[in-house]
């Protein structure tokens, strides 16, 4: 079974089991939001039964890693619509930190200070184990070992130590011998068996992370060389081309250009999105979800507008009816074109979720 601190330790293996959320209601019924999706930082601490700040300090410290799980932070026009449609004070402060069931999982898996964080690591390291390893054939525990001996050790001195009471030191000499004779014949069998299953165990846990660090390899190998200065010095169709593969790697299928192209209007500061500046991708997610992706590649210090989003929905909602619609650009969107975003029900992929997601991340549209 694999120990407690590797989760604690280690990121790849806490992307591994990210998904098993089932956890947090087995060991605490976690309350959300009205919207049935989110929780506060304050719902978090109170599930952990640890302080604020103490979260707040685990997300200073892994926010990139716990971003690609969900945790955002809603401001301005989506902060607002946000409250209207849940269950949050109206009167609250002008940002709200929010988290996913995976997001609060992830946090299970860093907080070291919590009775309910450990709880949860130790639920999904028995589920893990009871999934690879059959009842009957489950390996001996490091621990176990160690135990056992220190367990001997202290059977031995004890009956030493009663029969020096009673006897010479001769006598005690051959009681001492007797004592490991029947322990050598009983017990030491045992021991040989837990040594060979513990080295099968740590034969095993080395396969693990060779394959492991071929897989963070193999993620590290999609993402361009130098990140988004890479990124930014793509031609449109390079950009189609790295996006349409960030969405085939995440099972989506028969992703490819589509026709579809808006005009543009030219305001004076170069076309708008949906004009010479974008490109469309056609598809379908994993679970057969129709797949609308625009592909808008621009400078890094521009904006997309409200009325790009806006050209957007009208294609992908109305003229493909689109299950799944994501905006992906280098660039970052304005408030209101968030806002619209959101009301629409398009994932708008701004440039640092667009960094994460080509470093490995998956889209939680796209799971």
């Amino acid at each position: 079974m694999v120990h407690e601190g590797v989760l604690l330790e280690s990121p790849t293996m806490r992307a591994s089991i990210a998904d098993r959320t089932e956890a947090l209601d087995k060991v605490k019924a976690l309350s959300l939001l009205s919207d049935g999706t989110h929780v506060t930082t304050s719902m978090v601490a109170h599930y952990f039964e640890v302080g604020l700040k103490t979260i707040e300090s685990t997300v200073h410290d892994h926010r990139a890693e716990l971003e690609g799980n969900g945790y955002r932070v809603l401001t301005g026009t989506e902060l607002t619509s946000f409250k209207e449609v849940s269950s949050v004070d109206k009167h609250a402060g002008r940002h709200l930190a929010l988290f996913t069931r995976r997001t609060v999982l992830n946090v299970a898996m860093l907080l070291r200070d919590s009775v309910v964080a450990a709880q949860v690591r130790r639920y999904l390291l028995d589920a893990e184990a009871r999934q690879r390893f059959p009842q009957g054939s489950r390996p001996v525990e490091n621990s176990v070992v160690h135990n056992l001996v220190e367990w001997l050790d202290e059977r031995i001195e004890r009956s030493v130590a009663e029969q020096l009471a009673q006897y010479d030191t001769r006598m005690a000499r051959v009681a001492e011998d007797s004592v490991r004779a029947v322990l050598a014949q009983t017990v030491v069998p045992l021991l040989n068996h837990a040594v060979r299953a513990d080295g099968e165990q740590r034969r095993e846990m080395s396969e693990i992370r060779r394959e492991l660090a071929r897989i963070d390899r193999a993620l590290r190998a999609r993402m361009p060389a130098n990140g988004m200065t890479a990124v930014d010095a793509m031609t449109p169709r390079e950009f189609e081309d790295h996006v349409a593969g960030l969405c085939r790697r995440d099972g989506c299928v028969g992703v490819t250009g589509c026709d579809a192209r808006d005009p543009g209007d030219g305001d004076g500061h170069g076309p708008r999105l949906g004009g010479a500046g974008s490109t469309d991708l056609l598809g379908r997610a994993a679970d057969g979800r129709t797949l609308v992706v625009r592909c808008g590649h621009i400078a890094p210090y521009r904006k997309v507008e409200s009325e790009d989003v806006r050209r957007f929905v009208g294609m992908a909602k109305d003229e493909y009816e689109a299950d799944v619609a994501l905006f992906v650009t280098a660039a970052t969107f304005t408030s209101a074109a968030l806002d619209l975003a959101v009301r629409h029900g398009v994932t708008a992929v701004h440039r640092r979720l667009l960094e994460a997601w080509s470093g490995g991340a998956t889209l939680h549209v796209l799971r």
